[in-house]
C-alpha cells in the first residue's frame, strides 16, 4: 500500500509543482515508513552557480547521516560536552541515510562523503558549471530517523516524528564553501530555495509544518511549500495540541506552554509580541510561523522559569509572553538574516537579546529577576532578590568573564563551550547594544536595529554589512566596540583612583586596570539622586578629567551597571572625608549576589563525619559570592560531637587570571590552608600547607584538557598517646616539600589523567607516577587501566608511615577524606580511596620502603558489572622482589564516586570462600556535595 501511494505520489508531483521564485529549487517526495522510523525520499534539486567563478564540484548536507556513527562531528560533540547517551545507545535509535541513487541528468555522478564529515556529501561534475548557469540532480534515498533523545528530532517513544535537517541540500558557497557538519547547533547552513514537500505519511497522524501553504488530503497525502527557506520543519502527531493564532502581520502556529491562560488570553500575548516586533524589526519574512515545545527546550528562556511550577515565581501571561517572544525572535531572525550561521551567529544574538530587555523594559518596567519571590519575607533583603529582571544578562556573561574562560563574540559557534553558545555569549552581544545606546545618548540604536533588520531582510548579508551601517550611525567613534568588545576577551574594568578638590570644579583620575580602551560613564550623584553624568574616553593606563563640582557629595563610575564592568567593588569615591570610602560588614545567611558598597561575609551550617570527631556541626564563614572573586577566604570552625572538641578548617587564597588569548597559562593561584582533626581516638593533628597553583588550558576552550602544577609545603604536627605507636614516636611532627604535575583530559569515550610527584623531608624524599585511562569501545564495554610506579630517592625513617602502600595509603599528607583513617579492621577500614598501589585485597606486608610499580585494570561484562585485576612488584630494603596479584567484581555505579568491589582471587588464595567475606569488601563512597556536582558542571564549562 505505501509502495502504491509513493509512486501516485510521484507521478502527481509534476502536476502539483508550480514556479517557486528564487533560482534554487528543492522538490521532495517522501513516504514516511512509521513503523520502521524511517523516510523513503525521491528529491530533485535544481542547483543555480550564484557565485563568481566556475564549479567543479558541489558539496551537500546531509545531517541526518550524521547520526550514523560514534566518530561522527555530532558523536564528537556529545562526548565532549559529556553525554553518553549517544554512545551507548542501540544502534537502531542512531539514524543515517542509504543513498540508492545520485544522478545528474539521469546519469549517475560520482559521489562521496568528506573522510572527516561524513555528513557532508562531495559531487565532482563532469562538466564544470559556470556562473549563472544551473543544473538538476535527482536523488533517491533512504533516511533511518533517529531517537529523539538525541536532539529533540527524531522519532519519539509514542510514535511521533519530528522532522527537522531531514533531507538532503546544498552546502552554501561564500567565497569558498562552507562545510558544517551537524553539531547539534541548529545552524544548517545552505542556499534559500523554493521548497516543494510531497508527503505520504499515515493516516492517524496530523501533519503540522513549517511551510507557506500546505494542501492536505484525507488520504494521509499533503502538498507543502515555502519560498526563500532553508527547509521546512514536519511534525507529525497522533494527538496535537497546536494551535494557530491570526495576526494582521503574521499567524503563529503553537504548543507552547501557556500555564493558566485560556485561549482568548493567549491570543492577547501573541498579538502583543507580533505587534512589538513588527515595530521594532520590521515585516515578517512569511506569513506562517511554526513554534513548537522543542523550539522552547532547545533554546529556552534560562533562569527562574524553568522551576517547577509550584514555585514559579512569575505572572502566567509575563512567561508565555517571554517565551513566546524568545522563540519568534529566534525563528523570525534565522530566516531573515541570510548570514553565515556559524561564524556570524553573534548578530542576529545581539539583536535577539537587545529585543528581549527592550519588552521587559517596555511592558514590565519592574519585574525582578526572581519575580514574585523578591517580595516574600526572608528573601527580599537578598542582592540578588534587588536585580531587575535585565540584570540577568551581564550577570550571565559576567559568570564566565569571572571564570576566565568566556570568549569573543566572533567565535564560531562550534568552538563556544555550551555556557557561552546558549547564555554567556548571546547576552553578552546584547548588553553590547544596550552599552551603545546609553553611550550614543540618543535613540540611534534602535533606529539601527530596524534599518539593518529591514535592509537585510531576505537578503545575503555579512558582518561587514553590520559594521558600516552602525558606524555610520554613530556620533561617536566606536572602533573600540569591534577591536575590543566583540573580536577580543578584554576586561572592561576602571577604579577612581584620586580626586582633587578645588572651589568649583573636581579633579578626578580614573585608572584603567587592564589594556582594554572602552569608554566609562562618571556619574555625580548627591543624596542618591544623579546630578551629572560624563564619558571619558580613551584612558589609556589612567586619566584625569576635571568636571563641574555642582554639590556632588559621591562619585560612581557605570552608576547604572549597564557597562558589563569585570569588578564594580572600586567604583565609587566618597567627597565626604576618608572613613565615608570605607564599607561596612554585612552578615548574610548563605551565598548572594554581591554589593559593592559592603564587605560581605555568607555563613551557613555545614556538617562532616569521621569516626573520631563522629557528627561534627559547625558554621562556614566565606566571602565567595555567585561571581568568582579574586581573593577569597573560607572558614568552618565546628565541633565533634564525639571528640567534645573545637575543630575545623579554613584557607584563603588569591588567584591571578590570564587574560592573553596568546598563552596557554590561564591562572595562578596562592593558597594558605590548614584544619585541625582527630586522626585517631582522642589524637588531633594540625595541618599547614602555603600552595601555589599555576593552571594552563588549551587556547580551545572546548577542550576538555587541562594541567596544573603545584608547589607546596605541608607542616604537620600530631598529639601522641600516652603508649606511643612506634610509627608516631619516631617522628610525631614532620615537613614535606611537594611538587606535582597533573595532566587532565577527562572524557567519557577516552579518559586519561596522569601526574608525577616530587616529595622532600628531613628524613626522606621520593618520586612517584600515575596514570589513569578509561576507554568506553563501540560496544559499549568499558576499559580501565591505572599504572603506578613510586621510589624513594633516600628513605632513614623507622617505619612503614611513610612508605608506599598496596591498597590503603597512611595519607601522612592528609590530603584524602577518610572518614577512620586510622582503623584495621571494621566498616570504616574497608574504604577504598585508589591511590599509590590501587589494590582493592588486603594483603600481608602492604608496604614498600624501596619502590613499587602496580597496574590496575577492570573491563565491563554486562553494563555497570566490571572484572578488575590487579598486578604489582614492590621491592623492600634487605628483602626480595614480591610479585603480588589480585582479582574480583566491580560494580561501577557512578565513576569514582560510588563504587563496589568484591575480592575473588588474590595471594590471599579464593578470598570468596574464606571466612569474613563481607569484611573484604572495599567501597567508595562521595559525599562532597561540591564534588558530586561536577558531574552535573562539567558539560556547561
Amino acid at each position: 500500500m505505501n509502495s502504491i501511494r509513493f509512486h501516485f505520489a510521484s507521478y502527481l508531483l509534476l502536476f502539483f509543482s508550480v514556479l517557486a521564485f528564487g533560482q534554487h529549487k528543492n522538490t521532495v517526495t517522501a513516504t514516511v515508513l512509521a513503523e520502521e522510523n524511517s523516510v523513503v525520499i525521491s528529491q530533485e534539486i535544481t542547483y543555480t552557480n550564484e557565485t563568481n567563478t566556475t564549479l567543479n564540484e558541489i558539496y551537500f548536507n546531509d545531517w541526518s547521516h550524521g547520526f550514523s556513527g560514534k566518530n561522527t562531528p555530532l558523536a564528537k560533540r556529545f562526548a565532549e560536552e559529556f553525554h553518553r547517551h549517544f554512545h551507548l545507545a542501540l544502534k537502531k535509535k542512531r539514524g543515517n541515510t542509504a543513498i540508492e541513487s545520485f544522478t545528474l541528468n539521469d546519469i549517475e555522478v560520482n559521489w562521496e562523503r568528506l573522510e572527516d564529515q561524513v555528513d557532508i556529501i562531495k559531487v565532482k561534475l563532469n562538466t564544470p558549471l559556470k556562473a549563472n548557469e544551473h543544473i538538476k540532480f535527482q536523488l533517491n534515498y533512504t533516511v533511518k530517523l533517529p531517537s529523539d533523545e538525541f536532539t529533540r528530532y527524531g522519532y519519539r517513544n509514542n510514535g511521533d516524528f519530528s522532522l527537522r535537517f531531514w533531507y538532503i541540500t546544498p552546502a552554501a558557497y561564500r567565497n569558498g564553501w562552507k562545510l558544517y557538519s551537524n553539531k547539534n547547533l541548529d545552524d544548517l547552513y545552505t542556499e534559500q530555495a523554493a521548497h516543494t514537500i510531497n508527503i505520504i505519511y499515515p493516516k492517524k497522524y496530523t501533519l503540522i509544518s513549517s511551510a507557506d501553504t500546505t494542501v492536505e488530503s484525507e488520504e494521509g497525502f499533503a502538498k507543502l511549500k515555502a519560498t526563500d527557506v532553508k527547509e521546512i520543519t514536519i511534525l507529525l502527531r497522533q494527538n496535537s495540541e497546536f494551535k494557530t493564532f491570526q495576526t494582521d502581520k503574521v499567524n503563529i502556529t503553537t504548543n507552547l506552554d501557556a500555564f493558566g491562560m485560556d485561549e482568548k488570553m493567549q491570543a492577547i500575548a501573541v498579538d502583543k509580541v507580533v505587534q512589538f516586533i513588527h515595530e521594532k524589526l520590521g515585516e515578517f519574512p512569511r506569513k506562517e510561523m511554526l513554534i513548537s515545545r522543542i523550539d522552547n527546550k532547545k533554546n529556552p528562556v534560562y533562569g527562574l522559569g524553568q522551576l517547577p511550577s509550584f514555585i514559579r515565581p512569575f505572572t502566567d501571561d509575563f512567561q508565555f509572553e517571554i517565551k513566546l517572544l524568545k522563540a519568534v525572535l529566534t525563528k523570525n531572525l534565522e530566516e531573515s538574516m541570510w548570514m553565515d550561521t556559524r561564524t556570524e551567529k553573534w548578530i542576529s544574538d545581539a539583536l535577539e537579546t537587545y529585543m528581549l530587555m527592550v519588552y521587559a523594559e517596555t511592558y514590565y518596567p519592574n519585574m525582578k529577576l526572581t519575580g514574585g519571590l523578591s517580595k516574600i519575607w526572608g528573601v527580599r533583603s537578598y542582592e540578588f532578590a534587588k536585580l531587575e529582571f535585565n540584570d540577568q544578562y551581564p550577570f550571565l556573561y559576567m559568570l564566565m568573564a569571572r571564570k576566565n574562560i568566556d570568549q569573543p563574540l566572533n567565535t564560531p559557534k562550534d568552538s563556544l563551550t555550551k555556557f557561552n553558545n546558549n547564555i554567556a555569549n548571546k547576552y553578552k552581544a546584547g548588553v553590547g547594544l544596550k552599552y551603545l545606546k546609553s553611550y550614543f545618548d540618543e535613540q540611534i540604536i534602535d533606529d539601527f536595529v530596524k534599518e539593518f533588520y529591514t535592509n537585510n531582510r531576505l537578503q545575503k548579508s555579512t558582518r561587514k554589512d553590520f559594521e558600516e551601517l552602525l558606524k555610520s550611525k554613530a556620533t561617536k567613534d566606536i572602533d573600540w566596540y569591534f577591536n575590543n568588545y566583540v573580536d577580543s576577551r578584554k576586561r572592561i574594568d576602571y577604579k577612581i583612583k584620586s580626586v582633587e578638590k578645588t572651589a568649583d570644579s573636581l579633579q578626578v583620575t580614573i585608572k584603567n586596570k587592564y589594556d582594554g580602551n572602552f569608554p566609562i560613564s562618571l556619574f555625580g550623584i548627591k543624596n542618591d539622586s544623579v546630578v551629572s553624568k560624563y564619558w571619558v574616553t580613551d584612558i589609556g593606563e589612567k586619566k584625569t578629567v576635571t568636571i563641574p563640582r555642582e554639590g556632588i557629595d559621591r562619585l560612581v563610575l557605570n552608576y547604572d551597571k549597564i557597562i558589563p564592568e569585570f569588578n564594580q567593588r572600586d567604583n565609587w569615591k566618597s567627597l565626604n572625608g576618608f572613613f565615608a570610602n570605607n564599607k561596612k560588614l554585612r552578615f548574610t545567611f548563605f551565598k548572594d549576589a554581591e554589593n559593592p558598597h559592603y564587605n560581605q561575609i555568607f555563613f551557613v551550617p555545614v556538617a562532616r563525619f569521621n569516626l573520631y570527631d563522629g557528627f561534627t556541626p559547625g558554621m562556614r564563614l566565606y566571602n565567595k559570592v555567585f561571581l568568582t572573586k579574586r581573593l577569597l577566604y573560607d572558614f568552618k570552625p565546628s565541633y565533634g560531637l564525639r571528640s567534645k572538641q573545637l575543630v575545623g578548617s579554613g584557607s584563603i587564597s588569591y588567584r591571578h587570571d590570564i587574560e592573553s588569548t596568546n598563552s596557554d597559562l590561564y591562572f595562578v593561584r596562592f593558597t594558605a590552608g590548614g584544619n585541625y582533626f582527630n586522626y585517631a581516638e582522642d589524637l588531633a593533628y594540625t595541618r599547614l600547607v602555603p600552595k601555589v597553583t599555576f593552571g594552563f588550558r588549551d587556547p580551545d576552550f572546548r577542550s576538555n584538557q587541562k594541567e596544573f602544577i603545584d608547589f607546596r609545603y605541608v607542616i604537620v604536627q600530631r598529639e601522641q598517646a600516652e603508649i606511643p605507636d612506634e610509627t608516631i614516636a619516631n617522628e610525631p611532627n614532620y615537613s614535606v616539600f611537594n611538587a606535582r604535575y597533573v595532566y587532565s583530559n577527562p572524557d567519557p569515550i577516552r579518559h586519561l589523567t596522569w601526574f608525577t610527584d616530587f616529595q622532600l623531608s628531613k628524613r626522606f624524599s621520593k618520586v612517584s607516577f600515575n596514570l589513569n585511562y578509561r576507554k568506553l569501545f563501540q560496544d559499549n564495554r568499558q576499559l580501565n587501566v591505572r599504572f603506578f610506579f613510586g621510589k624513594f630517592l633516600f628513605n632513614d625513617t623507622n617505619s612503614d608511615f611513610f612508605s608506599f602502600a598496596l591498597d590503603r595509603p597512611t595519607d601522612y599528607l592528609f590530603d584524602y577524606n577518610y572518614y577512620g583513617r586510622s582503623e584495621d579492621t571494621g566498616l570504616f577500614s574497608q574504604q577504598l580511596i585508589v591511590a599509590e598501589g590501587g589494590f582493592k585485597s588486603k594483603l600481608e606486608n602492604p608496604f614498600s620502603n624501596n619502590w613499587m610499580g602496580t597496574i590496575n585494570g577492570s573491563y565491563s561484562i554486562w553494563r555497570w558489572i566490571e572484572a578488575y585485576g590487579d598486578m604489582g612488584m614492590l621491592k623492600n630494603d634487605g628483602r626480595n622482589t614480591r610479585f603480588v596479584y589480585d582479582s574480583g567484581i566491580r560494580l561501577n555505579l557512578v565513576p569514582d564516586f560510588f563504587e563496589l568491589y568484591f575480592p575473588v582471587y588474590s595471594n590471599n588464595g579464593w578470598e570468596i570462600a574464606q571466612p569474613g567475606f563481607d569484611q573484604r569488601i572495599r567501597f567508595i563512597v562521595t559525599l562532597s556535595p561540591k564534588t558530586l556536582t561536577k558531574l552535573f558542571t562539567r558539560k556547561w564549562f
